[in-house]
């Protein structure tokens, strides 16, 4: 029986024309000359702008409880002590807020919104993110 395909459909030249096809498109593709000016262009360094923080002073009011155990008054009373640190960060609204601090006397300051379970307090506007990087939220105020 004699096989009437073309020579090219014969299953003995299938594979070195394929290997042929290969190299071919692989020796296109070093010849062009485009792809070698792109490879040889490097993207500009990007541009880092620094932000400018606005660094207040918070203020410290102090707040008055009717609380009656002396466990209530610990949790609610508002401290003027000073902070362990004087950073802020800006929020979502744009706003500068102090960054989660230590008082020196383990009472609560005054604005504070959280104890992180680190025991740090923050000063959150909102409850996302609030604490993440503090051990999270162990009691919010």
């Amino acid at each position: 029986m004699e096989d009437t395909r073309s020579w090219y459909k014969k299953k003995r030249f299938l594979l070195p024309i394929g290997v042929v096809g290969v190299l071919t498109a692989i020796g296109i593709a070093n010849a062009n000359p485009q792809t070698q000016v792109q490879s040889d262009i490097q993207a500009p360094a990007p541009v880092v702008q620094e932000q400018q923080t606005q660094v207040q002073t918070p203020v410290v009011v102090p707040v008055e409880t009717t609380a009656t155990t002396a466990d209530e008054t610990q949790a609610t009373t508002k401290s003027t002590a000073p902070l362990s640190n004087d950073n802020h960060y800006q929020n979502v609204d744009g706003d500068s807020i102090h960054s989660p601090a230590y008082t020196q006397d383990n009472s609560v300051p005054a604005g504070a919104s959280a104890q992180c379970g680190d025991g740090t307090y923050s000063f959150s506007a909102h409850r996302s993110g609030t604490c993440s990087h503090h051990g999270g939220v162990a009691t919010w105020y």
